[in-house]
């Protein structure tokens, strides 16, 4: 039955990209939520049970496609899906655009993949979808880097094709200082609940509404990450630190789930509407850019890297990435919460010219990850 029921969902031609970039209906008559289509009207009992067997059966990228579609039908299969459908920190699956923004899973490491651009300045993140270093994977998340006269920008967006700040795809940003030293992350956030509706002055339609495309953002610092300056030249391994001003140094305890966002929608100016532990306050970023609140962590999360053995047999230094790191390279490394702690949050590290791994978990999220990551590919001036 669930497998005739799919067929029948693909023949609608319930279409929904990779972006899952589901297109706001004009609320003309009042409608635009699907439920007077005939799938609206199935008993909720056997609804739910269906949408639970093909969640079941959907666990891996590309049939998840199926799970999201399911989504897009109406505002009652939303609903349902929205209660079924788990975050990444209990399934370890990525199934809408939120979950790049919800803590990883804890049982275990996430495997992705950045590929990077050298001639266009981007950089495309991946889920793996087999154990293979190299697969075709499913596109999470892209950055370009804008070079500044004082700093250098890295826009994150949803589309590799639509990387600006005022675009609804928009996701956040990574901010250093001149020296490349210092980096914040910055997340972004709509400034209004839905789409801001607008009064249409044509004397043809004088009483219809329209949503209007502009997209209101604003920008909250979530991490900071600084890497040691190297005074006298020495060419050792990369030291670095991410101050996770929107993760307690507890990491949330083991029985409470993570605040995190849980909320997707159809309308791309809310759908990564989040709610964080702490906001950091617009006026830090600068004095931590600048220097000033070096150490100052206010009881935040605290990553450092795993600090690398030298091997005499092979003359470098060395850090078991247990096969998923090929190349050696200065950008390679782990970050744990201590010295003593084993369990690694974050580990990047290069595989081809221009291809990387990226495995992370819990507490930290895929948005998160990429942005800690992008800080290794830019310039350190007064570090190397």
């Amino acid at each position: 039955m669930t497998l005739k029921f799919i067929a029948r969902l693909r023949s609608r031609r319930v279409v929904v990209q990779d972006q899952l970039e589901v297109q706001e209906q004009a609320a003309v008559d009042g409608g635009g939520d699907g439920e007077d289509c005939c799938w609206a009207k199935l008993p909720p009992e056997l609804l739910r049970e269906v949408l639970l067997r093909i969640e079941d059966a959907e666990t891996r990228w590309p049939q998840r496609k199926t799970v999201v579609a399911c989504a897009g039908v109406c505002n009652s299969w939303r609903l349902i899906v929205k209660e079924i459908v788990k975050c990444p920190e209990i399934t370890g699956k990525l199934t809408f655009p939120i979950s790049v923004k919800q803590p990883g899973p804890k049982d275990g490491l996430l495997h992705c993949f950045i590929k990077r651009n050298r001639s266009t300045h981007t950089y495309c993140l991946y889920l793996s979808l087999t154990n293979a270093l190299t697969d075709d994977g499913k596109f999470l998340l892209a950055a370009r880097k804008h070079k500044r006269p004082t700093h250098n920008d890295y826009i994150i967006s949803l589309r590799a094709e639509d990387m600006s700040r005022g675009s609804s795809s928009y996701v956040g940003k990574l901010r250093s200082n001149y020296l490349g030293n210092r980096y914040t992350i910055l997340a972004g956030q709509s400034a209004h609940t839905g789409s801001k509706m607008a009064k249409n002055h044509s004397p043809r339609l004088p009483n219809l509404k329209h949503a209007s495309s502009k997209v209101h953002l604003a920008n909250y610092s979530m991490a900071h990450i600084s890497y040691e300056l190297e005074v006298f030249g020495s060419r050792g391994p990369r030291r670095m630190q991410c101050i996770m001003g929107t993760i307690p140094t507890a990491s949330i305890p083991p029985e409470e789930p993570a605040r995190a966002p849980s909320e997707f929608s159809g309308r791309n100016t809310d759908i990564f509407q989040s709610n964080p532990i702490a906001h950091s306050e617009p006026a830090s970023m600068g004095n931590f850019l600048s220097g000033s609140l070096c150490g100052q962590n206010n009881g935040a999360l605290v990553l450092i890297n795993k600090a690398p053995r030298w091997n005499e047999r092979l003359h470098c230094w060395c850090l078991n990435f247990h096969g998923r790191v090929t190349v050696a390279s200065v950008k390679n490394f782990q970050l744990v919460a201590s010295p003593e702690n084993r369990k690694i949050v974050l580990q990047f590290g290069k595989v081809g010219k221009d291809l990387f791994t990226m495995d992370y978990q819990y507490p930290i999220s895929a948005f998160q990850a990429f942005a800690i990551c992008l800080s290794s590919f830019d310039t350190k001036v007064a570090c190397e």
